[in-house]
């Protein structure tokens, strides 16, 4: 039972969030493509005027204070860094989704030796993380970023950084994560043979690429095909993060904004049915799909539902499943949870080998500095082994991580 090893209770977080340094493109572009990369400016920098600036921005340029606001300048817009994805170490009173500077940030938000030494506050053996400025699977490049060029560029070295910079610089406990050229499946394929050959251990997907404008997984042409086998043939998992379709779940265009983050984690359930009743998981038996930061207390009823719709419509329907759907999610789906006391109470239904943890450090929903507790008290009465697969060996297998000591760089 759980605190009978409490010194093996350690998780591997498979949703945290890294708040990408300014260096992160310097040196790692194509020389003709160097002066067009992402810096980090501040606003009292940008002179008024400046045609990279939207107007709503010009009157708080024009009164920019001493200390000024970071942005991300890149081709024609300016990107702040928003406040409640670097809230760590911060009252919960305190937080706010206004502009805020490295300087006001935790450094375990954008530095790797920091973020370690958070880790090991927090009892977090191992961490995923994915992308801010880029957002979740990088759809500034992917889906915003005018020259295709220049986007690859970018993908490239951001995937540099991130094996190199940030896992690289603790291999037994930061999970390389990357992005793809979603815009073309080849170049997908080939961005994903050689990130993997650099050490890559999963590639960042939307949760519905249709909401991008991109094709949708059930495309006639099998678009995407080419990018799911070589998921499968390079062992990397695809991690799909909630609003890595940039679109909120929202009950009304006046509803509190309560309303819209509440509903968040909600597009997993989308995302999770979408996929049982295609034909992709038919196509590519070897596919695995992790669903981050979406919850698990939904998914017996989505697994009922899938089931219960497949047996009652899917004859006219024309669903090309030759037994219960839901037979596909243990073969190829993981739930993640940050706190989710109704779901822990599921997982035999859900299964112990397709759980795992997250912190989602630093973000507003985390549990850092407490996710060590709050897992001894969510699996509570669970036996050890299965307190070990969901804390952190079904990570270790998925992700393919091999983890060093804690406290160890």
């Amino acid at each position: 039972m759980v605190g009978a090893g409490d010194d093996s209770f350690t998780i591997i977080s498979v949703d945290d969030h890294v708040i990408e340094p300014p260096d992160v493109w310097e040196g790692r572009m194509p020389a003709r493509f160097a002066a067009r990369a992402p810096r980090v400016a501040r606003l009292r920098d940008i002179a008024p005027g400046d045609t990279r600036v939207p107007a709503k921005m010009q009157e708080h340029i024009v009164q920019a204070d001493e200390r000024g606001t970071d942005y991300w300048v890149f081709e024609d817009v300016l990107i702040p860094m928003s406040g409640l994805g670097a809230v760590a170490g911060r009252d919960r009173a305190e937080y706010s989704s206004d502009p805020v500077n490295f300087e006001e940030m935790r450094p375990g938000c954008y530095d790797p030796a920091a973020r370690i030494a958070d880790m090991d506050l927090d009892g977090v053996l191992g961490s995923v993380a994915f992308p801010s400025f880029p957002r979740f699977c990088g759809q500034l490049f992917s889906c915003d970023t005018k020259d295709k060029d220049l986007a690859l560029a970018c993908i490239e070295a951001y995937n540099d950084w991130m094996i190199e910079a940030w896992a690289g610089y603790a291999p037994g406990r930061l999970v390389s994560l990357c992005l793809i050229p979603l815009w073309d499946p080849q170049l997908a394929v080939a961005e994903m043979h050689r990130a993997a050959g650099k050490g890559a251990r999963a590639i960042a997907f939307s949760e519905n690429p249709a909401w991008l404008g991109l094709p949708s997984i059930h495309d006639r042409n099998g678009y995407w095909d080419p990018v799911f086998s070589a998921a499968e043939d390079l062992g990397l998992p695809l991690c799909m993060h909630i609003g890595s379709a940039s679109r909120s779940i929202v009950t009304a265009d006046d509803a509190p904004r309560s309303i819209s983050v509440a509903l968040a984690p909600f597009s997993c359930q989308f995302t999770l049915m979408d996929w049982l009743l295609s034909d992709v998981l038919l196509k590519h038996p070897r596919l695995q799909i992790v669903l981050s930061e979406g919850g698990i207390g939904w998914i017996p009823y989505v697994l009922d539902r899938a089931d219960y719709s497949w047996e009652h419509q899917g004859p006219w329907t024309k669903t090309p499943h030759k037994e219960p759907p839901s037979h596909l999610f243990r073969e190829h789906f993981y739930g993640c949870f940050i706190w989710d006391p109704h779901g822990v109470r599921a997982i035999d239904d859900i299964g112990v080998d397709n759980v795992m943890m997250e912190s989602d450090y630093p973000h507003s929903d985390s549990t850092w500095p407490h996710t060590l507790s709050a897992a001894r008290e969510a699996l509570k009465g669970f036996a050890d082994e299965d307190v070990h697969k969901i804390t952190r060996g079904n990570a270790e297998r998925v992700f393919r991580f091999q983890p060093s000591a804690v406290g160890s760089r």
